[in-house]
């Protein structure tokens, strides 16, 4: 975990195996699962931490505060569709978030991983925990 001012990040783990079409990736947020959840789906709280990359897809379903299931199609990888689970588990105070996502092939999978995948994630995570400890502070 690194420190930025008084929020402690959490690190992202990705498991990103050769040959496979999907990506999991795994963070600890220092939040309890609704604030979380809420913060995926209040438009307003997403677009505060979301990246300036844009995204388009449709929820399939939603099990609140448990469980996302939606599609995305990055607009600079047009024509390339991926199915993301996310799952909000409640450890205590903190929840875990993995997010699973399956592409339509490798080369699609390797093409977002290769378009800087990982580093977005990274940056939309650290403005997440910074947003969460900034609504935990004015509860």
């Amino acid at each position: 975990m690194a420190t930025k001012g008084e929020t402690t990040m959490a690190k992202t783990e990705y498991v990103i195996e050769p040959g496979r079409q999907d990506i999991t990736s795994t963070i600890i947020l220092d939040a309890p699962r609704e604030l979380v959840f809420k913060a995926y789906t209040d438009p307003e709280l997403f677009a505060r931490w979301w990246g300036r990359h844009g995204f388009r897809g449709v929820n399939h379903d939603v099990v609140a505060p448990e469980r996302i299931c939606a599609t995305f199609e990055y607009e600079g990888f047009p024509g390339h569709v991926a199915l993301q689970t996310a799952t909000f588990e409640a450890l205590g105070n903190k929840t875990r978030l993995v997010a699973h996502i399956v592409f339509e092939s490798v080369m699609d999978r390797d093409g977002m991983v290769a378009s800087g995948m990982q580093e977005g994630a990274d940056e939309s995570m650290e403005r997440l925990a910074e947003l969460l400890a900034e609504l935990k502070r004015s509860r």
